[in-house]
């Protein structure tokens, strides 16, 4: 290098000459391709600038020890990109198209905030994720596969896992089940967006939705042009008065276990909720969310099984087995069916067929209800687990909502409000809550503090103490 700060070709830049120095050392067959690749990144990254003038092909190469054909190669081919610019005589330049680039990957995931004690609601224990019974599954999947199922699937799903599920979601769920009207999806996310197309191409322009419900329920039919308009709910589920005075024809609902509030719709108002839908030609989309988990009694049927052509039926297995498989699956009025497969066809060509080939064996052989069945075990432990702990810390606080499900609604005593003061000494002491409140569409704040207590992720142990740092904090 000289004392100018250039190599001995004259190339600028210390860092840029050892960025082009491990080409030299490629194998014969990878040298050029590494030498146009250094080239690249020493221009993306601005360690050569535009308008730096390179050396001539023949000092480069004898600087490097390469072929000086080779370097020629290289100049060609990334002016023909535009990294570099060159004239007749006038000799290669760095051009000005390429800009410095930024390589650094950013994590968007959704985390837990890293508190003392996390009581958010809706994620199940992930280490109860079955490792060993998933891997197995894979191994035999990846050595029976022929090799043409790895094609294009049907994007309805692979017949296969349409079967699978179909059985399994009449003989758990009591849906009506045919495997023709079934549509492998990435999740409920993706199975409401999917209606909500369908819907808004044939018209319609508002969805109810329930209040207090799901957050994400409005930004998802707002990606398909429908507004949620919220509907109140009483304490037997979504409140008919205000469905039939707000004048939509399709509504979004949690009839098994309502979230967030936790009751189970009753049998009247789910009579009396298809009675509307048929009254207005519409359509109840059912969010059967975590309908699997019922800990004092056998969980209720799906609302579906009572009337398949009025009700669009989803569910995945993001609260059974894990959110991030992306997996679940809908049922739909054969009305509809044709237009949801063809919206599905051309959003993303059918779901994963490895992932559905896997999910299938996993399904046929068992797995997955005895999967379901050790959930349900640890699930029902850590839901008495809080109630316990939260008799004992806080003094009449009541539980509300049927024992199912992944969260419980709290509602603590007058004295431990007001609520936005609780929630100060809650965050100060590292403990991570939601209030109903936050569900609820006008986000108002309030006086009495009702909670949504997630309890899935969390050991009986973390859940005792977690409720008495809770207490302690109001104490401190």
């Amino acid at each position: 290098m000289t004392s100018s700060g250039t190599s001995p070709s004259g190339l600028p830049g210390s860092a840029a000459w050892e960025l082009l120095l491990p080409a030299a050392d490629a194998p014969a067959r990878a040298r050029g391709r590494s030498l146009q690749e250094a080239l690249r990144a020493a221009v993306r990254s601005g360690l050569l600038v535009p308008g730096t003038r390179l050396p001539s092909s023949r000092d480069l190469a004898a600087d490097l020890g390469v072929s000086r054909g080779l370097v020629t190669e290289a100049y060609e081919q990334l002016t023909a990109e535009g990294y570099l610019r060159s004239g007749r005589g006038a000799g290669t330049w760095v051009g000005g198209a390429a800009r410095a680039a930024h390589p650094r990957a950013r994590d968007l995931a959704p985390r837990s905030p890293g508190a003392v004690a996390d009581f958010l609601p809706g994620t199940p224990d992930l280490s109860l994720f079955p490792r060993a019974a998933w891997a197995a599954a894979q191994r035999a999947v990846l050595a029976e596969l022929p090799h043409h199922a790895l094609g294009y699937p049907d994007p309805r799903g692979l017949p296969r896992l349409r079967t699978a599920l179909a059985e399994l979601l009449a003989r758990r769920r009591g849906v009506v089940a045919d495997p023709e009207r079934l549509v492998v999806v990435s999740g409920v996310a993706q199975a409401t967006t999917l209606l909500g197309h369908v819907l808004h191409a044939r018209g319609m322009r508002g969805i109810g939705v329930e209040d207090p419900g799901s957050p994400e329920h409005g930004s998802l039919h707002s990606s398909a042009g429908l507004d949620a308009v919220p509907l109140p709910l009483d304490d037997e589920g979504l409140g008919l008065d205000g469905l039939r005075a707000s004048g939509v024809r399709a509504v979004v609902t949690t009839p098994a276990h309502q979230f967030p509030c936790g009751i189970a719709y009753s049998a009247g108002r789910r009579t009396e909720l298809l009675d509307w839908a048929r009254s207005v030609d519409g359509l109840v989309i059912e969010d059967d969310y975590d309908g699997e988990f019922r800990y004092d009694r056998a969980p209720v049927g799906a609302l579906q099984g009572l009337d398949p052509e009025r009700v669009a039926y989803t569910g995945s297995v993001s609260k059974s087995l894990a959110p991030g498989l992306r997996l679940g699956w809908l049922l739909v009025p054969e009305s509809l069916a044709d237009e949801v497969v063809e919206r599905k066809r051309t959003m993303d060509l059918g779901h994963p067929a490895l992932d559905q080939e896997l999910f299938a064996r996993f399904v046929e052989r068992g797995d997955y209800d005895r999967h379901l069945r050790r959930c349900q075990r640890a699930y029902r432990e850590r839901r008495d687990a809080l109630v316990a702990a939260l008799e004992e810390h806080f003094p009449g606080a009541e539980v509300s909502g049927i024992a199912a499900g992944l969260h419980v609604i709290a509602a603590l005593p007058e004295r431990y409000g007001p609520q936005d003061r609780f929630l100060e000494r809650m965050s100060a002491a590292g403990v991570a809550v939601r209030p109903l409140t936050d569900f609820a569409h006008a986000r108002v704040r309030g006086a009495d503090v009702r909670l949504v207590m997630g309890y899935a992720q969390l050991s009986p142990a973390r859940i005792e103490a977690g409720v008495r740092l809770m207490a302690e904090a109001l104490v401190a």
